[in-house]
């Protein structure tokens, strides 16, 4: 994950530099690589990028930053001659998650503005949209390098067999667990007064008493947005649940408040800011009625039967997934969990104890395999929802063998010869391309020491 951010960081500052070369300040060539520039103005916000992020430089960062840029442009120039590319569909889906990402790290959007020289937040996202566009690119043709590295299973057994016995991997604790959820009843009357809350902001947005993000400030449970008056930034279609999104893409008119939208997340009320191609930008303010405790109570009590049942025999786990749980990213899968860490990145059914949700693991801590836990309350999407556990299996903490942890094995020494490969493709192509160093930034140890060699 730290060699994903720093690709980001340095692929950022190759687009926030234009804007001092906008600006008409003076800048110095420090490298060229093939026929592309290397400012000193793009290592220094790489620099700052990496200190508000926490990053610790593995070497002198006036050496590390120029390096990684250089490699980047290697990749990209190879993008070229292969003709590979990015559409929006491949893209437009995660700029607004690094936005919301940037914004959290700087504290606010104007502290980003601020922190960019006085960019817009629509400026930014621009930019991010086209430094996620060479990120994607870059990954392309990296994968397109690495698909050619296989490894047998007897390589696998080598690398076990000649690593130094204090080197064995250790395998931390892991889990599997199955869940069933429940939410508790709402009463008709909440449901109807949080409808006439969202209809009376409605009313006063209209009548001019008030603004609408100011509502959203004051009101909102999406307490994120609310900090920001509401605002989502743009999105596209498939980045939000089909209820918002339709009621988002339908709006047209920033005068006019939408209909109350409810979703898996609570009734929402939506202000149609812009449109910027295929995404959109609005306003929301997000309400959630009260669940008193009696639901909460009858949930739970419906749970612990479903639990008495299946440990007497009378159904199995599986069977109650289906025919109880409210789960949807769950039911399909018997009620087993995943374990997606990273946006956009395929999940495990593996859990470290650490990665379970809080509320989970408190119960899955005290269990053995096969056991199924007593009903409790936890929060899923900012809903109180109430659940029963079952541990399906359990793989203690242990040095890596063949025999256990093959697959983990497998995936180990696949990243140690993918990275091989991709550093021979390195300095491969460092020997054909042009490369040029200025005095003072050429007294480094490199990574790769072929620089400026050809």
């Amino acid at each position: 994950m730290k060699k994903y951010i720093f690709a980001t960081v340095c692929l950022l500052t190759l687009l926030f530099a234009e804007s001092n070369a906008q600006n008409n300040v003076i800048d110095e060539v420090v490298w060229v690589v093939g026929d592309e520039a290397i400012y000193k103005s793009e290592v220094e916000e790489a620099r700052q990028e990496a200190q508000m992020r926490g990053m610790q430089w593995d070497g002198d960062p006036y050496c590390v930053i120029p390096e990684q840029l250089a490699v980047n442009k290697l990749f990209l120039n190879q993008a070229e001659l292969d003709s590979i590319f990015a559409t929006d569909d491949d893209v437009s889906a995660e700029v607004e998650y690094y936005y919301k990402e940037m914004v959290n790290q700087a504290g606010s959007e104007d502290k980003l503005s601020e922190y960019y020289n006085g960019m817009t937040p629509d400026q930014i996202r621009s930019r991010l949209y086209e430094t996620r566009r060479q990120e994607y690119v870059i990954s392309e043709v990296r994968k397109k390098i690495i698909s050619r590295v296989k490894v047998t299973p007897a390589e696998v057994r080598r690398y076990l067999k000649d690593i130094p016995a204090d080197e064995i991997p250790s395998i931390p604790t892991q889990v599997e667990v199955q869940i069933i959820t429940m939410e508790p009843v709402i009463p008709q009357e909440e449901i109807d007064e949080v409808k006439r809350e969202l209809r009376d902001y409605i009313d006063r947005v209209q009548s001019g008493e008030v603004s609408f993000s100011t509502l959203a400030l004051l009101y909102s449970e999406d307490t994120e947005s609310a900090r920001n008056g509401g605002d989502l930034g743009f999105f596209g279609r498939g980045q939000m649940v089909p209820e918002f999104s339709a009621a988002a893409f339908n709006m047209t008119d920033p005068n006019k408040i939408s209909k109350i939208v409810e979703t898996e997340y609570g009734y929402h009320i939506l202000q149609f800011v812009e449109r910027l191609g295929d995404r959109v930008r609005v306003r929301h303010i997000l309400r959630r009625p009260r669940i008193p405790m009696e639901s909460v109570n009858n949930c739970l009590n419906s749970l612990d039967t479903i639990a008495n049942g299946i440990r007497s025999g009378l159904h199995t786990f599986e069977f109650c997934v289906a025919a109880y749980s409210q789960d949807k990213d769950t039911r399909n899968n018997n009620g087993l969990m995943t374990n997606q860490p990273e946006p956009f990145v395929p999940g495990t059914s593996k859990f470290r104890m650490e990665e379970l949700p809080q509320d989970v693991a408190k119960v899955i801590d005290r269990m053995h395999v096969g056991e199924v836990s007593d009903p409790f309350t936890m929060q899923v999407k900012g809903k109180t929802v109430c659940a029963i556990v079952k541990l399906k299996n359990k793989v203690n903490g242990h040095k890596a063998t063949m025999a256990e942890d093959y697959e983990i094995l497998y995936e180990m020494v696949t990243e140690i010869r993918q990275q091989e490969a991709l550093e021979k493709w390195i300095r491969d192509k460092q020997r054909t391309t042009y490369v040029r160093i200025s005095e003072g930034w050429n007294d480094c140890d490199f990574r790769y020491p072929g620089w400026g060699k050809q």
